[in-house]
């Protein structure tokens, strides 16, 4: 069974990291139903059915933006801050890995060529949707 790695500042919880190795049977909801955003492993035998539907409207209040990057090809460093844009730790992602930021800030520097798919709630609002910062420099980067 492979790793679900949580990113946390105390007991406040920043990312979770599911490595690509991960594995387990049938669908297991990872997240937990307060998140905006949801992520569910699901491993099913050949010829198992999901049955066809559609999904009803519901209305749901979005305040804060999840969002779920799938690192097709590559390496990336993801650089983790708290609200208050102080910097705390890093970790790297590669191929298969998929990490779901859930609060705090962010960055990113890529360390090989890399593909990644992006989830999150839209519309994207442009410059509205974000405030940038001045990010950690190279010679202070740290793994936990």
């Amino acid at each position: 069974m492979g790793q679900i790695e949580e990113v946390k500042k105390k007991n406040k919880l920043l990312a979770m990291i599911i490595r690509s190795d991960y594995a387990g049977e049938g669908v297991d909801f990872i997240t937990p139903n307060e998140y905006s955003q949801q992520l569910a492993y699901m491993h099913h035998p050949a010829g198992k059915v999901i049955d066809a539907h559609i999904h009803n409207l519901v209305y749901r209040n979005v305040v804060m933006t999840q969002e779920v990057l799938f690192i097709k090809k590559g390496a990336l460093r993801v650089d983790f801050y708290d609200d208050y844009e102080d910097y705390l730790e890093s970790r790297n992602l590669f191929a298969g890995d998929i990490i779901l930021m859930i609060s705090g800030g962010h960055g990113f520097k890529v360390l090989e060529e890399v593909e990644i798919v992006e989830v999150k709630q839209g519309p994207y609002a442009g410059d509205y949707d974000k405030k940038r910062f001045d990010g950690v420099k190279d010679e202070q980067i740290k793994y936990t």
